[in-house]
C-alpha cells in the first residue's frame, strides 16, 4: 500500500447506497467472484462489465448510506476496486470497507474533478490526488498509522492474526 496506485475512475453522485453498490437480493452468495458480479449493478449495470482491477470509485457525500451491512464493502473490493475517493462515507460502511482491507479516502469536492473514464494516482499514505487525464490534483484527508496498518494487512482480521503469530487465512 505504500507509493501512488493508478486506476481508472468510475464516477458517482450522492448518497450511493448499500443497495446500489450490492443488491439485497444477493445476499445468500458467499463466493467473491459470484458477489463481485453483481457490484454497483442498481446504479451501474455497465461497472462489472468494465471494471478492471485496480480501478477507483470516485463519488459525492454519503457514500455507502443504508444498512449495515458488509456485503457492499466485499462486493467492491471482490471485483478489483483499489480505492474509494468521496466527499465523505456514511459511517458504517466507511469502517467495515477499513476493516475488510478496502481502502477509503474523504476527498472534499473530488468528483467535481473527475470524470468517468480519468486515469487517476492516489497515494494512499499522503491523502495526494492527481488526475493524469485532466492534470487536476486534490488531496484527501491522510488515513491514521492504524488505518494504514490494516490496510497493509489485508484488514482487520488478518492483521490480528498476524500480530498474533496464527495463519492468515486466504
Amino acid at each position: 500500500m505504500k507509493g501512488a496506485i493508478s486506476g481508472t475512475a468510475f464516477v458517482y453522485g450522492a448518497n450511493v447506497d448499500t443497495d446500489q453498490i450490492y443488491p439485497g437480493g444477493y445476499l445468500d452468495l458467499t463466493d467473491p467472484e459470484l458477489v463481485a458480479r453483481h457490484a454497483m449493478e442498481r446504479v451501474d449495470p455497465d461497472f462489472v462489465k468494465e471494471v478492471k482491477p485496480g480501478d477507483m470509485i470516485v463519488a459525492g457525500a454519503n457514500f455507502g448510506c443504508g444498512s449495515s451491512r458488509e456485503h457492499a464493502a466485499v462486493t467492491l473490493k471482490a471485483a478489483g476496486i483499489a480505492v474509494v475517493l468521496a466527499d465523505s462515507f456514511a459511517r458504517i460502511f466507511y469502517r467495515n470497507a477499513i476493516n475488510l482491507g478496502l481502502p477509503l479516502l474523504v476527498c472534499t469536492g473530488i468528483a467535481r474533478l473527475v470524470k468517468r473514464g480519468d486515469l487517476l494516482s492516489v497515494d494512499l499514505a499522503t491523502g495526494a490526488v492527481i488526475n493524469r487525464t485532466s492534470g487536476a490534483t486534490a488531496t484527501a484527508e491522510p488515513l491514521s498509522a492504524y488505518v494504514m496498518a490494516i490496510l497493509e494487512s489485508g484488514g482487520v482480521k488478518p492483521m490480528i492474526r498476524k500480530q498474533r503469530g496464527l495463519p492468515v487465512e486466504g
